[in-house]
């Protein structure tokens, strides 16, 4: 499920083995909840597309797919429509290692929330987050509020190296693009070797069914809540690519023209070192997962031993999580 340039839903769907029939297309604010006795479309299987057309930017809209009336779908777009906060995401729709399916509309990823427009704030009234878990440090938080105050906020905070100083140092041409690979890389093998309470206290927030809908976010909703998104992912029995996918959907999810002014102007070495930082390469994630199974034997091992997410509570978080 995607939003096409002007709003509306485009729906495509694939069925092996190859079905023949209907499809009916159900739509809901809430993906709990749908009236399965006024369908808003009814298409032929083989066709394999619908769109759902909407001027309605304000509200998020979920879909069921009856196929046939024997098999059903939820679906919708992951990203989430926004002026002002970048990469706002729902972690909705991944299925793990037993086929079950992550619930939509319950954990949502996005990058800092200080620049609030009037209708963003509207945004996010309709999708009824109840928790905010913020991963910047002290200072981040300083010289960017959380604008929004509406609900609970909790500061976990997962410090990594301040961005005024990585855009000097750019300017300055101290660093260049190998330079911010090689950040990077050294920033995704501490969050596996530290921080291990931060994460620990983060799932914790999540075992609350009370906390829900959750949003987690950072800077730029990229790296600390795409690590985070990678344990949450992975408590729940996803697969090392759904890992992956989900952490490099921050590309499609970013609007890099609003974050890269600064480059404006700059030279071409500039330009490609700011481009490099913003790049949600699955390079960064995969060298995290390695070490993970190098230094602790499996996925698995990692969450019992550094974030305290034995079996026991892993159980818990997936009955709230999946379907």
């Amino acid at each position: 499920c995607l939003r096409d340039d002007i709003g509306n839903y485009v729906i495509k769907w694939e069925s092996n083995p190859p079905m023949q029939g209907n499809v009916k297309l159900f739509v809901s604010d809430n993906p709990d909840n749908f009236n399965i006795n006024t369908p808003v479309g009814n298409v032929n299987i083989n066709d394999g597309v619908t769109t759902y057309i909407t001027n309605d930017n304000m509200t998020r809209k979920y879909f069921m797919l009856s196929f046939n009336d024997k098999v059903y779908q939820i679906v919708g777009s992951r990203g989430v429509v926004m002026d002002s906060i970048q990469n706002l995401r729902d972690l909705g729709g991944y299925t793990n290692n037993r086929n079950f399916t992550t619930r939509w509309g319950k954990i949502y990823r996005s990058g800092k929330l200080s620049r609030l427009s009037e209708w963003d704030s509207m945004r996010l009234n309709n999708l009824g987050i109840k928790t905010i878990i913020d991963l910047r440090g002290t200072d981040e938080i300083q010289k960017s509020p959380i604008l929004y105050k509406k609900i609970k906020v909790v500061n976990i905070p997962i410090p990594t190296v301040d961005e005024d100083h990585i855009s000097r140092l750019i300017m300055e041409g101290r660093m260049r693009k190998g330079d911010a690979i090689l950040f990077l890389q050294d920033m995704y093998l501490q969050f596996v070797e530290g921080n291990s309470t931060q994460y620990a206290s983060v799932m914790e927030q999540l075992l609350n069914k009370e906390n829900y809908p959750v949003l987690i976010t950072c800077s730029l909703g990229k790296d600390r809540s795409g690590y985070v998104s990678a344990l949450i992912l992975a408590s729940l029995g996803a697969s090392e690519s759904t890992i992956l996918k989900d952490y490099t959907s921050s590309n499609d999810c970013m609007d890099i023209t609003k974050i890269a002014k600064m480059a404006n102007g700059l030279n071409s070495d500039a330009q490609e070192t700011f481009t490099a930082l913003l790049n949600a390469d699955e390079a960064y994630m995969d060298l995290a997962l390695k070490k993970i199974r190098k230094d602790y034997g499996s996925m698995d091992k990692y969450l019992e031993k550094e974030i305290g997410m034995d079996e026991k509570k892993r159980e818990k978080l997936k009955e709230i999580m999946l379907y």
